[in-house]
């Protein structure tokens, strides 16, 4: 068998700060080693239960942030920016399921630590289909696409309960509680691993059950429609200039001066062309 891994970083128990998680933060390297010591968590559990095989998406910043020598199950390192696929790079139709490692909630599910939506400058709010999607349910648009299951996402609960309509068959290691953005009660490293890699060995037992609610692709109805809630209306002004992205959000919002909207019955290409909105308004934003 084989396992896609993306890893983010926010939803790392005892991380509640940007500061640690980002290189040029002084306490950086902790939690860096805290990050790779859950997706080792994970990739050990999958292990366990039979997997063979492993390619790791590093996701997270400038996507740069685990030791490839110190990744467990001899996996795979995919690392670097500019990737076309983003934070769902390399998968493709010959992996057996997906991991979502690390992963935080959206601004709109707060109580959420460290909360945002790709890029927080710029968009407040995404939908898929119309309920509140945070990176966990966009990304699962190149699952879809590539006909592989979502089955273990790995965060706080606010995480866990974004990914549930899109992907009800997924397990959920919630490995903390959000008190605020910036505030989480955590459980110790090791139990939070431990937990990983009991959810991680279970969620690909489920797959080889016939039947199993694990083995379904993820519930997006195609086509498909994001709609873009952004800080403000140039920004939603210059997402218009990309093709397929229109003005307005569904129904009585068409008329919103903040939203887009983007459909395709194509999940892949919907997902690459809001990467490109996410690129082209994360430069003026910032």
């Amino acid at each position: 068998m084989k396992i896609y891994l993306s890893s983010d970083m926010e939803g790392t128990a005892g991380v509640v700060e940007w500061e640690q998680c980002r290189p040029t933060g002084p306490d950086y390297p902790y939690y860096r080693d805290l990050l790779q010591r859950e997706v080792n968590a994970a990739i050990e559990g999958a292990l366990a239960a039979g997997v063979s095989e492993f390619l790791v998406n590093d996701s997270h910043g400038r996507m740069a942030n685990l030791r490839p020598d110190e990744l467990a199950g001899s996996a795979r390192y995919l690392s670097g920016r500019h990737k076309p696929l983003y934070m769902m790079q390399g998968l493709d139709p010959s992996f057996d399921a997906v991991f979502f490692v690390s992963y935080h909630g959206s601004m709109a599910g707060c109580p959420a630590t460290l909360s945002h939506t790709y890029n927080p400058q710029a968009i407040a709010e995404v939908r898929l289909g119309g309920v509140v999607a945070g990176e966990s349910a966009i990304n699962a648009l190149v699952a879809l696409g590539h006909g592989v299951p979502v089955v273990l996402i790995t965060g706080d609960r606010t995480t866990a309960r974004e990914l549930q309509p899109f992907c009800p068959g997924a397990r959920a290691a919630v490995v903390k509680e959000s008190i605020s953005r910036f505030a989480a009660d955590s459980l110790h490293p090791r139990q939070a691993r431990d937990l990983i890699r009991e959810q991680a060995r279970l969620a690909v037992q489920a797959l080889a059950e016939p039947g199993s609610p694990a083995r379904r692709l993820p519930a997006i109805e195609l086509p498909a429609t994001l709609t873009v809630r952004f800080r403000n209306p140039d920004l939603a002004e210059m997402a218009t200039w990309i093709a397929g992205v229109e003005r307005g959000g569904v129904g009585a919002e068409r008329d919103d001066p903040l939203l887009v909207r983007l459909t395709d019955d194509d999940p892949i290409r919907l997902y690459r062309r809001f990467v490109t909105v996410v690129m082209l308004t994360r430069g003026i934003a910032e």
